[in-house]
C-alpha cells in the first residue's frame, strides 16, 4: 500500500511516495544535465522547479554499461540525461541525522539505484539516506585541456551543497551529515575528507573498502590517447564529446587490462586534490570522525591465511593497508579514527570478499541478489549488529572500541567472529593484515 507525499523544499515542490512508513523521493536533479556545452564542464546547480517534480521513479544513472556481465551487486542502468540526481529515503520525523551514500564501481560504473543501497532500514532507525549519482569514467575523470579535473568529485561536492540546503524539508538535520561510500565510493570519501573543498560540507565520514587511490594525470592522458585512437576521434574535449557516454564506457572497459584496471579516477594537483589523499588527510578533515575498514578477503576469494599473514594479497596492498595508513595520517586528529574488519565468509563466493558486507551495513538481507552473493541463510544477527553500529555512528555516537592511530595493536571491530573476540582485532600497520 503506498500513497503520494509532497515536500516543499528550497529546490521546489517534490512529489514522492510513502510505503510502510517510509518516504521515498527518487532521482531529484541537483544539477543541470551534463549534456551539450555542459558536458566536460563543472556542474551547474539546478534551479528551483517551476512545476512539482515527480520523484516516484528511479533517476537516470551515469552508468550505461556495467563493469562486467555479472556483478556481485545488482546495478541497474537507468536511461536519461539527468544523471546528477539524488534519491532520498526518510522516516516520518524531523531533525534526523543524514547518511549521504556514494556507490562504488571502480570510478567507471556502478549505480545509486541498486536495491542493496535501499535506505528503508535506516529510515526505520531514524536516519535520512541520500544516494548520490555522479559522472563516471571519461566524463567524470578525464584529464583534458580546458576541462576541469575531477569532475566526478566536483559533482559530489555540489550534491552535498544541495543536501545542506534542502534536507531539512525531508526531515534531515543539515548539521549532522555523514558522507559514506564503498570501494571507489569509499575512496572518494577519503578524497573529500582530505580536500580543502570538503571543509564544512559534512560532519562525519565512513569509508568501506575505500583505499587511497589516485591516478597520475600523465597516465590518464596516455590512456585517453589510446582510447581516442581506438574510437577514431582525437583525445580532446571536442573529440570525446562527439562520442556517446555508452560508447566511451564500452571503449574504456574493452581497452583496460586485467593488470591495469584503475585507468581513470581522481587525479592530484588541482583545487580539489592539491596533494595525494594520504597527505591531505594529515591536514584536512581533522575535526571529522572517521570510521573505515575492509573485508577480510576483498579480491582474494578462498583466502589463504599464510598469504594474508605475508601481506602479499591484492586485499592487503590495495585495501587493508589503507586503514592503518589513514589512521596514521590522522593520528593528531581531534575527532578520531575507528577501524573495522568484516570477516564473515560468504559460502557462495568463497570468502569475505569485496561487496559482501554491504547488505549487512544496510540491513537488507532480503534484497534482490543477496542469496546469489551470500547464500540462502546469511546471519541476520550480524546484519543487526553492524547496522546498529553504523546508525549509532551516523547519529553522533562514539564507537565502543578504541581509536586507531596507525600502530600495531590498534583496536578494530571485527564482524563475523565470536562476540568475545569482537573488539580485539588488530591491524598490522605495514600490511594492514589482521594480526589475530
Amino acid at each position: 500500500m503506498s500513497s503520494t507525499v509532497t515536500v516543499q523544499a528550497p529546490a521546489g515542490t517534490v512529489v514522492g511516495r510513502r510505503q510502510q512508513g517510509v518516504r521515498r523521493f527518487l532521482g531529484i536533479p541537483y544539477a543541470e544535465a551534463p549534456t551539450g556545452p555542459r558536458r566536460f564542464a563543472a556542474p551547474v546547480p539546478r534551479g528551483p522547479f517551476a512545476q512539482p517534480y515527480d520523484a516516484t521513479l528511479p533517476g537516470a544513472t551515469a552508468q550505461r554499461v556495467p563493469l562486467s556481465a555479472v556483478t556481485t551487486i545488482p546495478e541497474p542502468s537507468v536511461p536519461g540525461d539527468d544523471i546528477l540526481n539524488v534519491s532520498v529515503t526518510a522516516p516520518d520525523a524531523v531533525g534526523c541525522p543524514v547518511l549521504v551514500w556514494i556507490h562504488g564501481g571502480g570510478f567507471l560504473a556502478g549505480s545509486p539505484a541498486s536495491p542493496w543501497y535501499d535506505g528503508r532500514a535506516f529510515a526505520r532507525d531514524g536516519v535520512v539516506t541520500v544516494a548520490v549519482g555522479h559522472r563516471l569514467g571519461v566524463d567524470g575523470f578525464a584529464v583534458l585541456d580546458d576541462v576541469p579535473t575531477n569532475l566526478g568529485l566536483r559533482d559530489l561536492l555540489l550534491a552535498l551543497d544541495w543536501v545542506r540546503r534542502n534536507i531539512a524539508a525531508f526531515g534531515g538535520d543539515p548539521d549532522r551529515i555523514t558522507v559514506a561510500g564503498q570501494s571507489a565510493g569509499g575512496a572518494m570519501v577519503l578524497g573529500l575528507l582530505s580536500s580543502p573543498a570538503g571543509r564544512g560540507r559534512f560532519q562525519r565520514a565512513v569509508s568501506l573498502s575505500g583505499g587511497l587511490f589516485e591516478v597520475e594525470a600523465a597516465r590518464v592522458r596516455d590512456f585517453l590517447a589510446r582510447l581516442g585512437e581506438r574510437l577514431g576521434v582525437p583525445p580532446t574535449r571536442a573529440g570525446l564529446a562527439a562520442c556517446a557516454p555508452e560508447l566511451l564506457q564500452r571503449g574504456v572497459l574493452d581497452l583496460r587490462s586485467d593488470d591495469d584496471v584503475l585507468v581513470l579516477g581522481p587525479v592530484v594537483g588541482d583545487d580539489i586534490l592539491p596533494v595525494p589523499p594520504a597527505e591531505g588527510l594529515a591536514v584536512h578533515g581533522q575535526d571529522v570522525p572517521l570510521l573505515l575498514g575492509a573485508t577480510g578477503d576483498e579480491f582474494d576469494g578462498h583466502g589463504d591465511r599464510r598469504a594474508r599473514a605475508a601481506g602479499t594479497r591484492i586485499t592487503d596492498t590495495l585495501f587493508r593497508s589503507a586503514c592503518p595508513r589513514t589512521a596514521a595520517a590522522r593520528r593528531e586528529a581531534s575527532a578520531g579514527t575507528w577501524l573495522y574488519s568484516f570477516e564473515w565468509p560468504s559460502p557462495a563466493l568463497g570468502g569475505a570478499v569485496h561487496c559482501v558486507d554491504l547488505p549487512f551495513f544496510f540491513d537488507v538481507l532480503d534484497a534482490p541478489g543477496v542469496p546469489e552473493a551470500l547464500g540462502p541463510n546469511p546471519p541476520a544477527e550480524l546484519a543487526a549488529r553492524m547496522h546498529a553500529d553504523l546508525v549509532d555512528f551516523v547519529g553522533g555516537g562514539t564507537p565502543a572500541w578504541g581509536r586507531a592511530v596507525g600502530r600495531l595493536g590498534d583496536p578494530a571491530r571485527t564482524y563475523g567472529r565470536p562476540l568475545a573476540a569482537d573488539t580485539r582485532g588488530e591491524y598490522d600497520p605495514v600490511t594492514g593484515g589482521d594480526a589475530c
